[in-house]
């Protein structure tokens, strides 16, 4: 097909748009801010690769099964190439508990629920070793883009023509039919549309958290630790999130996020001993950061500004512009803690292609593609906020003092923890369909909303705790006191704060 397409940003989104357009035969240049990878070594991609434009990099990352089912439908070939690189498959298997285990039968669609896990340099150097393969792709290195060239049409829509910016020094503009915006969370053309009088609607609130990640390496002849006889490697706590996310080429990182409330310790965790030593205090993690088996590599990378964002590019059936395409986190941004963010790339580049192939009308493209990104991942960014609101509250309800929880708090949580949590440790049938929904195979509420499913675990609940004992995961860790007097944090000045902001709102 002839048709021209500037996609801004070489990250996990333009790379995802590549995949997905090339097929189609469109002529396709990416323009990356950033240099190319110094190398075709994952360690040394992952030491010397400046990503000015995608500070996040090096934060821990998994990708869900709906990633990799694109990958392994439309790109067979980069699967293989991921592997070679030392990128892994994370069974469903390898998720069950040991009780789970001793009656698991294998299905088909468990092969749909494998993951691909590494570290997020590994995977975009080979996404991105493998478009450059693809003849109708050309990424252009070291092209910031500083503006979009825009034209405000009689009818109020404002019409993106193409970008100018800067290339080794010389200004350039470039033009195009479409463009594509995978500039990420960074990214600031959106908002010079917005300044133009561009009618995107755009809703964002606080995802209530900071994360802290510190990668790990596995000292020579020494294996990860077993999923089976350990504790699970990640855990809630309430004050604190944590995970452990293995990694390639003998390498894993661990992620504690903290909410944004707890101040003191968000300071102290920014030191790496005292990182490590809260890995130790873990049950979960301890077995993987213990100095016999790894050893740490780097400091403690800390990422804010966690938001969830969702912006509408149509309002009404009327399109704010024309030929503009924004995806990934520069259209909707979402906690990380759930892993989302590239799937999501991923998804919105196939329903752009999607869109593009049933009609050349550019005011029909803007309809359809908003109408299905609200359809399919509009159901994600609302579970996912509601999770993090109630996370807010139990963070802020940690820290006051004499707080009780009302009669309703205690039936709703116990329905999750004593409920929800142990059917789906116990039947693995109901584990198989919530991960469906978890990994983006099917809506997140779907499976609960099943009559049977429901049954069932209303069934675990009614048990009660001594007849569900097995199925309860071990102590996750000291409970929030216990730890921050191990760390000599004062918890007192983050209860201050607290009353002090209440009483100011």
């Amino acid at each position: 097909m002839s048709e021209d397409v500037l996609v801004i940003g070489a990250g996990i989104g333009g790379l995802s748009t590549a995949l997905s357009l090339s097929p189609t035969g469109r002529q396709i240049t990416i323009l990356e801010r950033d240099q190319a990878p110094p190398s075709d070594d994952p360690d040394v991609t992952f030491l010397d690769w400046h990503r000015q434009g995608a500070g996040h990099v090096r934060q821990s990352h998994a990708f869900l099964a709906r990633l990799r089912t694109i990958i392994k439908t439309s790109h067979p070939r980069l699967l293989e190439e991921l592997k070679a690189l030392g990128v892994r498959d994370l069974t469903f298997d390898m998720m069950l508990t040991e009780e789970q285990l001793a009656q698991y039968q294998p299905e088909p669609e468990d092969e749909d629920l494998t993951i691909i896990t590494s570290r997020r340099t590994t995977l975009e150097l080979a996404m991105r070793r493998y478009v450059e393969t693809l003849d109708n792709v050309t990424i252009r290195s070291g092209f910031f883009v500083r503006k979009l060239i825009t034209k405000t049409a009689p009818d109020g829509v404002v019409d993106v023509l193409g970008v100018s910016g800067e290339e080794g020094g010389e200004a350039l503009e470039l033009t195009a039919e479409t463009i594509v915006d995978a500039s990420g969370k960074s990214g600031f053309l959106i908002k010079q549309l917005m300044d133009e009088g561009a009618a995107i609607s755009e809703e964002n609130e606080s995802a209530g958290i900071l994360y802290f990640t510190r990668h790990y390496r596995l000292l020579p002849g020494m294996e990860e630790p077993s999923r089976t006889d350990n504790p699970p490697g990640s855990g809630d706590l309430g004050y604190i999130k944590f995970g452990v996310f293995p990694g390639d080429n003998g390498c894993f990182s661990i992620t504690i996020s903290v909410p944004e409330v707890e101040i003191e310790l968000r300071k102290a965790i920014m030191n790496p001993d005292v990182f490590h030593d809260i890995t130790l205090q873990l049950p979960g993690l301890a077995p993987w950061t213990d100095a016999r088996r790894s050893e740490p590599r780097g400091k403690v990378h800390g990422m804010g500004d966690l938001i969830s964002r969702w912006r509408d590019m149509v309002i009404d059936e009327k399109p704010a512009t024309r030929n503009y395409y924004p995806l990934g986190d520069t259209l909707i941004r979402t906690n990380p803690l759930y892993g989302r963010g590239c799937s999501f790339a991923a998804v919105s580049a196939d329903m752009l292609r999607e869109t593009l192939d049933e009609t050349r009308d550019p005011t029909e493209r803007q309809i359809a593609y908003h109408a299905r990104l609200r359809k399919e991942l509009r159901p994600y960014y609302i579970t996912q906020r509601t999770q993090d609101r109630a996370a807010i509250r139990r963070a802020e309800q940690a820290l006051t003092p004499g707080y009780r929880k009302s009669f309703r708090g205690k039936l709703i949580e116990s329905f999750f923890d004593d409920g929800v949590r142990i059917a789906l440790r116990s039947d693995v049938r109901l584990m198989r369909q919530a991960m469906r929904g978890f990994h983006m195979l099917e809506h997140p509420d779907k499976w609960l909303g099943k009559p049977a499913n429901f049954a069932r675990v209303l069934y675990f609940w009614a048990r009660g705790k001594k007849r569900n004992a097995k199925a309860y995961p071990p102590i996750a860790g000291p409970d929030r006191a216990e730890m921050l007097r191990h760390l000599a944090v004062n918890e007192t000045m983050d209860m201050d704060r607290l009353a002090a902001r209440k009483q100011a709102a």
